[in-house]
C-alpha cells in the first residue's frame, strides 16, 4: 500500500495538473526550460541533451542535485544513438556502479511514471518527456503517517474487506529555473 502511495505521489509531482487537488507537477510548472525536439516530436539527440543541461546554466540554475530523469524507451533509444555520426559512443552510458545511468556526465535515472503518452503535432499519444533538473529544488511534504482504515462492513457480503489508505502530501517547485524539460522526445 505504501508503494501505491509512493507511486501517485510520484506521478502527481512529476505531472500533475494542479486542479481537481491535484499539486502543480513539475512539467505544468510555468517557467521551467524547455527544450523543443519538432513540430511533431523528434527522436532526442546529443543536442537535445546538451540543450537541457543549456537551460539551466542559461538561468544560473545548474547547482545542487543535478540529474536526468526520463522513461525506459528514451533510456533505450540513447543508449542505441551515437553522439556523433563517426563516434563510438552512446548517448546513454551505464549504468554506473551505483545503479544510475550516465548521460552528459549527470546520474539519469528512468521510470515507468514518467509520461510516454504525451502529444505534439501530429505524434499523439506517443511522445516521451526527459527532465534534467537540481533535483533538491523539488519539495515534496508530508503531513503525518499513512492512515490506513479497515472497514470490514461495506463488502460484507462478498466475504470482503476494504481498506482505504489516506496521506497527506504537496509538492512544490522552489524555482522553477531549476528545471528543464523535452515533452516531445520520441523513440521510434
Amino acid at each position: 500500500l505504501a508503494q501505491c502511495v509512493a507511486e501517485t505521489v510520484e506521478t502527481a509531482a512529476i505531472n500533475g495538473s494542479g486542479s481537481g487537488g491535484q499539486p502543480t507537477g513539475i512539467l505544468n510548472t510555468a517557467g521551467i526550460g524547455s527544450v523543443v525536439g519538432g513540430t511533431n516530436g523528434l527522436n532526442p539527440d546529443w543536442t537535445h541533451i546538451v540543450d537541457l543541461e543549456t537551460a539551466l546554466t542559461s538561468a544560473k540554475a545548474a547547482k545542487g542535485r543535478l540529474g536526468y530523469y526520463t522513461t525506459p524507451g528514451v533510456a533505450g533509444k540513447l543508449k542505441k544513438t551515437n553522439r556523433d555520426a563517426g563516434g563510438g559512443t552512446y548517448i546513454w552510458e551505464g549504468p554506473a556502479a551505483n545503479g544510475f545511468g550516465v548521460l552528459n556526465g549527470y546520474a539519469a535515472v528512468t521510470s515507468t511514471l514518467m509520461p510516454s503518452t504525451l502529444t505534439k503535432g501530429s505524434s499523439s499519444g506517443v511522445c516521451h518527456a526527459i527532465l534534467f533538473a537540481n533535483w533538491q529544488e523539488l519539495i515534496i511534504g508530508q503531513w503525518a503517517g499513512l492512515y490506513v482504515t479497515v472497514n470490514p462492513f461495506s463488502l460484507d457480503v462478498n466475504s470482503e474487506v476494504r481498506l482505504t489508505v489516506a496521506g497527506w502530501y504537496d509538492v512544490a517547485v522552489r524555482h522553477a529555473a531549476s528545471f528543464a524539460a523535452m515533452t516531445d522526445a520520441l523513440i521510434s
